[in-house]
């Protein structure tokens, strides 16, 4: 990381790597091994205030009062962002996604999960409609434009923190988790230092898949890295993912080449982030399960006491348990699962999962 680069220490770092052997059956063999960044702080903890300790220090270093960024309605960069600014003595107005925002804001959501901690963190709410989300970049700048007339200075943070920039969080993480690494992290048959085989996550904006695999390649964490979309398709998200990594070279160009690659390919270049993308364990929609998947969660719980989130990392881990049960991911490899946080979102989803929790 570049030293002159401002960032703040909102990280409750270095979160621990923890193992969880009696989950590895679960995932048909893999060797799990868990980078807890649930625990990056309290209630604003999560993968997203990595982001936001780069972010919100550009956004201070320009003097920002006023923070816009966006999200669905249980939106866990939201969430953090809000509560992250209050420490900063800058507001938040957050830009939620809703089915149908002329009733929200007659008859508001129920307060509960990430939009209960957005309420208490006394986050201006601006409800939207998912067409008008579509259009969320321009979205943005105009309600930046409006706070500035009105003689607020305004910083815009995309959806998720996914920037260049915003990626960067995660380049810094995999250096964190290579000093764990080299401090005396051990594995079955292995010295300490010795690299995994796949760092894996879950991905629902791209900036997070982008800084892990760059960050990954360049401090040698794990041969290869694995992003889970929880919503739209590969493609997608490799034209996402590109272009994030593109903008986060522009500001460190010493990271390496970006390489997406098909499980079990070979011959990436020397020294490329090797990143696969997989959408296959993603579910019906957004923030939706099938019932395996909700089984899924249920059982991680039970078996390993980790809990998980119906929106990313359940599907992330499911989607591990597939790979590994392809071939893709090889019996006994040794896994880094990144658990970006979530719970809010998993309180909030009780009754989704109440037949699932019967059934365990």
């Amino acid at each position: 990381m570049t030293a002159t680069r401002p960032r703040l220490a909102l990280v409750h770092g270095p979160t621990p790597i923890v193992r969880r052997p009696a989950l590895d059956p679960l995932l048909n063999g893999v060797e799990l091994w868990v980078k807890r960044d649930d625990a990056t702080g309290g209630a604003e903890s999560g993968n997203k205030l990595r982001k936001l300790e780069l972010l919100l220090a550009d956004a201070r270093a320009k003097g920002a009062r006023v923070v816009v960024t966006c999200g669905g309605l249980q939106s866990n960069h939201a969430r953090a962002t809000a509560l992250a600014c209050l420490g900063l003595g800058m507001r938040a107005v957050l830009l939620l996604r809703v089915p149908d925002p002329a009733r929200a804001r007659r008859e508001p959501p129920p307060p509960t999960g990430n939009l209960l901690l957005d309420r208490l963190a006394g986050a201006e709410i601006r409800f939207v409609s998912p067409d008008e989300y579509r259009q969320r970049t321009g979205l943005l700048e105009e309600v930046r434009l409006e706070l500035e007339r009105s003689g607020e200075r305004t910083y815009v943070i995309p959806e998720g923190g996914s920037n260049g920039l915003g990626s960067l969080g995660y380049v810094e993480a995999m250096r964190e988790t290579r000093e764990q690494m080299n401090l005396g992290l051990t594995f079955e048959g292995a010295s300490a230092g010795t690299p995994f085989d796949v760092v894996a996550h879950a991905c629902g904006s791209g900036g997070t898949a982008a800084g892990v695999a760059l960050g990954a390649a360049r401090y040698g964490v794990a041969r290869e890295t694995w992003a889970f979309a929880v919503c739209d398709d590969r493609a997608t998200f490799v034209q996402r993912i590109a272009a994030i990594a593109l903008e986060a070279r522009a500001l460190e160009p010493d990271l390496p080449a970006l390489d997406f690659v098909v499980p079990t390919q070979g011959g990436s270049p020397e020294g490329a982030a090797r990143l696969v993308v997989d959408d296959r364990a993603r579910g019906p929609a957004y923030a939706v399960m099938t019932d395996e998947q909700k089984r899924f969660l249920v059982a991680v719980a039970r078996l390993g006491g980790l809990v998980l989130d119906p929106v990313y990392t359940g599907k992330a881990l499911f989607g591990v348990a597939k790979a590994a049960a392809r071939g893709e991911i090889r019996k006994g490899a040794r896994v880094l699962f990144l658990h970006t946080g979530g719970l809010p979102g998993l309180l909030a989803q009780g009754d989704e999962l109440a037949s699932a929790l019967e059934d365990a």
